[in-house]
């Protein structure tokens, strides 16, 4: 499994923009799709989540400004991020779980910079 973050950028506060993971080889062995960011001088936490069965779950923190979808025909899973603050500064990062494991596949990170 390979993953490819991208779409990271530096964007004022208050906009918006949209990451995108894209995923190929072995989509039978994963069960999950999770973006996690590690904000400077922070722990890495996660932001979201997708399963294979199309379930989401965003985290509280960013929960009504952040989504996550999936576009199967791409083979991508995007996170749209709306109304940005510098709090959201951090490098993101994509990953994938293993089924019936917790071990996770992760991608290359994107950075998103959010500037006042």
């Amino acid at each position: 499994v390979q993953l490819q973050a991208s779409g990271g950028g530096e964007v004022r506060a208050g906009g918006s923009l949209r990451l995108s993971c894209t995923i190929s080889g072995g989509f039978n062995t994963i069960d999950a799709v999770v973006w996690s960011r590690q904000a400077p001088g922070k722990d890495r936490v996660l932001v979201g989540s997708i399963l294979t069965d199309g379930n989401t779950k965003i985290e509280e923190f960013v929960r009504g400004r952040f989504t996550i979808s999936r576009d199967s025909a791409k083979n991508t899973v995007n996170l749209q991020m709306n109304n940005l603050n510098i709090e959201d500064t951090a490098v993101y990062y994509c990953g994938a779980r293993k089924v019936w494991t917790d071990y996770y596949y992760w991608g290359k990170e994107t950075q998103v910079t959010v500037s006042s």
